[in-house]
């Protein structure tokens, strides 16, 4: 029977935060973890995927083990990206929402170094950082961690594969006396070289199989096509989507621009997502979808580890991903906090055979969806042309005299005159 977490340790301060937050219940890794940091004596390793409630799990006891008489850094928070770091430094300001005294501080991409260095003057008992921020202010001597207790390194397997040359530096400058506790979605062979360099042997080993994908509330598809057939087949279920707002997950940089170029042409209402824009792109195009301003994000794997937007109604993946680990990150997205969740994978032929490995090796159950018939299409595309042609903003360098003698030509038509006269136009162009 699942307990409460303020059966687990935690003080009163927190707990009443948690309260705020309507988070009683704890969650399978919460019960594991929480007694484990509190008592200070173990090293930690754990296989956690998305949705597991791990930031809560390894930021709650860390918040109620602050010296606050000491401002100097007590606890190092590493993640892979600056929205992941974004999102665990938000949950730490709820959950400390009673002990202000805490200091946090978010080191990443995004702010001046200045104003961070002017943070860090202040204070910072807990840092939440990417490592190549916090490496940068780390080599200026901007911060004490003479004082470091504790470190966390989050989404460990994306950090070392994708950000190594800046952890290595980190780990080896780090108080050896400190407790590390590595969260990890896999454990590939040189994240098994780091628990064996950098953490104790004696490290405590956390399995948890509270998967965010094991949710009945997410509704795994896919749709079979031919190569030539998937962007209408896109356009096609975005259509029946209208209203909700998704991801398009695509697994390289380019194919991101590739396909959002697409759907910008079409003037449908999107944002593309990867490691090569800019951190201040990034945070706006985030900043867009959050507030409702764009319904679709294109993003690749990395970039998305740090997505958290509530009532997301779909994801799709426009590539097969490589791992069921990646599969579990984008369609764990989608389905949250007891919503329905829709994830929609659409794939070639010859990639059929990968859906039932992924079924095997998840537990779950993928439903074939029959793509929709040529005609279907083909009345769709029309239907985003009509769509394209209202969000058109009127071109004002046409000449009055031009414009005029166009509106005369028009003039005795009523509305649906003009319209089946321009839809059929567009049809007769279309078949040529």
């Amino acid at each position: 029977m699942p307990r409460l977490i303020s059966d687990l340790g935690i003080i009163k301060k927190l707990h009443n935060a948690l309260k705020d937050l309507e988070i009683t219940v704890a969650t399978e890794i919460q019960e594991e973890v929480i007694p484990i940091i509190l008592n200070q004596k173990e090293d930690l390793v754990a296989l956690a995927k998305t949705g597991t409630g791990k930031t809560a799990a390894f930021g709650l006891p860390l918040l109620q083990l602050v010296d606050v008489e000491n401002t100097n850094v007590q606890t190092l928070i590493l993640s892979p990206t600056r929205e992941l770091s974004q999102q665990i430094f938000n949950n730490l300001k709820g959950f400390s929402k009673y002990t202000p005294e805490i200091s946090i501080v978010l080191l990443t991409g995004g702010n001046t170094v200045k104003s961070q260095v002017e943070e860090l003057k202040s204070g910072a008992q807990i840092i939440v950082a990417t490592p190549g921020r916090f490496l940068d202010l780390l080599e200026k001597n901007t911060f004490d961690i003479k004082s470091l207790k504790n470190l966390v390194l989050d989404e460990a397997d994306e950090m070392f594969q994708a950000l190594k040359e800046d952890i290595m530096p980190i780990l080896k400058a780090l108080p050896k006396t400190r407790n590390t506790y590595l969260f990890s979605a896999t454990m590939p062979g040189e994240l098994k070289d780091v628990v064996h360099n950098f953490i104790s042997k004696s490290a405590v080993s956390i399995n948890s199989d509270m998967e965010i994908i094991g949710n009945e509330s997410i509704d795994h598809q896919y749709i079979v096509v031919d190569p030539i057939e998937k962007l209408d087949v896109l356009l096609h279920f975005l259509n029946s989507q209208e209203g909700g707002s998704g991801i398009i997950f695509c697994k390289t940089k380019a194919a991101v621009n590739k396909l959002a170029k697409n759907l910008a042409i079409r003037k449908i209402s999107s944002g593309a997502l990867h490691g090569s824009l800019t951190q201040g792109i990034r945070d706006r195009i985030m900043d867009q979808f959050r507030e409702g301003y764009i319904d679709i994000l294109v993003a690749t794997d990395l970039v998305a580890r740090g997505i958290d937007v509530k009532e997301l109604a779909y994801v799709v993946n426009y590539h097969l991903p490589d791992t069921t680990e990646a599969y579990v990150h984008r369609s764990g997205r989608t389905g949250r906090a007891g919503a329905k969740g829709l994830s929609m994978t659409i794939i070639q032929e010859e990639e059929v055979s990968e859906i039932a490995d992924f079924e095997k090796e998840l537990g779950i159950h993928f439903k074939p969806v029959k793509k929709a018939d040529a005609e279907s299409i083909e009345w769709n595309n029309t239907l985003v042309w009509a769509k394209k042609v209202f969000k058109t903003k009127p071109n004002r360098e046409i000449p009055d005299e031009v414009r005029h003698q166009i509106k005369t030509v028009f003039h005795h038509l009523t509305k649906e005159e003009l319209v089946d006269k321009v839809l059929a136009n567009y049809l007769a162009e279309k078949s040529k």
